[in-house]
């Protein structure tokens, strides 16, 4: 059965669920970060996913890539699998804006998180509400 990383839990906010992966966002006001985790047991690799899920995973990260480039006015997105933290398989899909606190170097260790207010989580929820196709499914909470 699939379960979420704990560190996963404790650093992110569930927004919903892809027919294969469940979004999360990153719960760092710094930058709109959002993460894909395939629904799926013991997978630490993309390689270890069957051929169907390995091209979802894609079709659901271009999906996600595209909506956040044009929603959130990115100047680039990072996407990356990485995993030396947390070891369950992760996407990570971040808005990079030319004027963030980082750019244009990666986010990791940069600055401190600074946790979404619940006024900003309500507002980037409706925003995805807005774009998100039908085979998404929204999480309250």
């Amino acid at each position: 059965m699939f379960a979420l990383d704990p560190r996963l839990q404790q650093d992110t906010l569930p927004i919903g669920d892809f027919p294969l992966c469940r979004l999360l966002l990153s719960n760092d006001s710094n930058y709109p970060w959002f993460i894909l985790v395939p629904r799926r047991e013991d997978i630490s690799e993309i390689f270890q996913l069957d051929g169907a899920d390995q091209q979802q995973l894609w079709r659901e990260t271009t999906e996600l890539a595209e909506i956040l480039k044009d929603s959130f006015d990115a100047d680039k997105l990072n996407v990356a699998a990485l995993g030396n933290v947390v070891n369950q398989l992760h996407m990570h899909v971040i808005v990079r804006k030319r004027e963030d606190a980082a750019w244009p170097a990666p986010i990791w260790g940069k600055q401190e998180a600074k946790p979404y207010s619940s006024e900003q989580i309500a507002t980037i929820r409706e925003r995805l509400r807005l774009v998100l196709t039908d085979d998404f499914k929204f999480l309250e909470g």
